[in-house]
């Protein structure tokens, strides 16, 4: 038999579930998300660093977990080499697995990962609950919380500096080379990494903070045909010294996408302010409108904050709009070869509907020319 675990929000209210994975109490910024499939890919999204992460699909763990194969990322079945949650919640959590790839269970991957994580409490009443007052801090633990216990709030770091690349990482294709990309990592999923490799494009990734446009860095960094920044965790405003290297990169027009995190940086390089949703877009099927069309996208997301419609510059225009809220969901510089979007053209979990984005951007290199 599990031991009882409880899951203590800020507010007050406690929800009583039983106990899996590692016997630690963690807190976090709660949050859901409508997934249906593709946990694995999800635990270990760098973007979800910090947070206790609710699944409100009834069913998680029914597939077990697979086995990571290399040290190589490219050919991983994951989206990092760790979990990166700091808890997870479940309606109901399934201890035996079926699936080829699988050689462990759920439970005991989080026991591997120092993740806990707490099952057979209702989600429907938690997901209202957030929905209506929107993200909060909660810890899991499994001792009765006989006070209030203390909480750690993700949003007042610099998330970005816990999951980027320590070093200068080159990746090349397995076909000859279209063009180079400059990849700023401020917490990428592999998956983008493997998007642009199978399009031909070598891949530079970098940190988050690596001063890309001075003189004496490092010389294979130097020659590029466009820059790529990366989806990651945490609050865009803590992030300055980035969005100052994309201001110099913008002035001297050198193509540009940003994908989720990406895009609220590449809005505040460009002016624009980012701001905190209620409770944020984590699901793999919002639906997004391309502005000037009738064409809806559906698609994969995983962000908290968003940008600010209403301080979009004259020289740029917004590129997607939510078809439920009404919130930004991409923008576009109406002469410079700049775009961003707030998903994931990537998906890795989730439709991909909008992987021709990466197309649209090895074009705007190839009309600049490649170095």
């Amino acid at each position: 038999m599990s031991e009882d675990a409880y899951l203590v929000l800020e507010n007050g209210k406690i929800f009583v579930g039983k106990s899996f994975g590692a016997k630690l109490s963690n807190s976090g910024e709660v949050v859901f998300s409508t997934g249906m499939v593709g946990y694995g890919e999800t635990m270990t999204d760098p973007s979800y660093r910090g947070q206790v992460l609710c699944f409100t699909y009834p069913l998680i763990g029914n597939y077990g977990v697979p086995k990571m194969t290399s040290e190589n990322l490219v050919n991983s079945p994951f989206e990092s080499r760790k979990v990166h949650l700091k808890g997870l919640v479940l309606g109901e959590y399934a201890k035996d697995y079926s699936h080829w790839r699988a050689d462990r269970n759920l439970h005991q991957w989080m026991v591997e990962e120092n993740v806990p994580g707490i099952y057979n409490i209702d989600t429907r009443t938690l997901t209202t609950l957030l929905r209506e007052e929107g993200s909060m801090l909660g810890r899991i633990t499994t001792e009765y919380p006989r006070s209030k216990p203390s909480f750690y709030n993700p949003n007042l770091e610099n998330l970005a500096h816990q999951v980027t690349s320590p070093s200068i990482q080159i990746f090349l294709p397995e076909g000859p080379i279209q063009a180079t990309v400059l990849m700023i990592d401020c917490g990428s999923k592999s998956n983008i990494l493997r998007s642009l490799l199978k399009r031909n494009l070598k891949v530079v990734s970098i940190p988050y903070s690596y001063p890309f446009l001075e003189n004496n860095f490092v010389s294979n960094v130097s020659d590029y045909d466009g820059i790529l920044v990366s989806n990651g965790p945490g609050n865009p405003q803590t992030l300055d010294k980035v969005v100052e290297h994309l201001e110099e990169a913008m002035e001297r027009s050198i193509p540009m996408m940003g994908i989720c995190l990406g895009h609220q940086l590449i809005a505040r390089a460009a002016g624009m302010q980012t701001y905190k949703l209620k409770y944020g877009h984590r699901s793999h099927n919002q639906p997004c409108r391309q502005v000037g069309t009738k064409r809806c996208y559906i698609t994969s997301q995983n962000h908290g904050y968003a940008v600010d419609n209403a301080t979009i510059p004259e020289d740029w225009e917004e590129y997607f709009v939510n078809a439920n809220d009404g919130t930004n969901e991409g923008i576009r510089h109406k002469v410079k070869p700049i775009f961003s979007v707030q998903f994931h053209p990537e998906a890795a979990p989730g439709p991909q509907d909008t992987a021709f984005l990466f197309d649209h951007f090895i074009k705007s290199m190839l009309e600049q020319g490649v170095q």
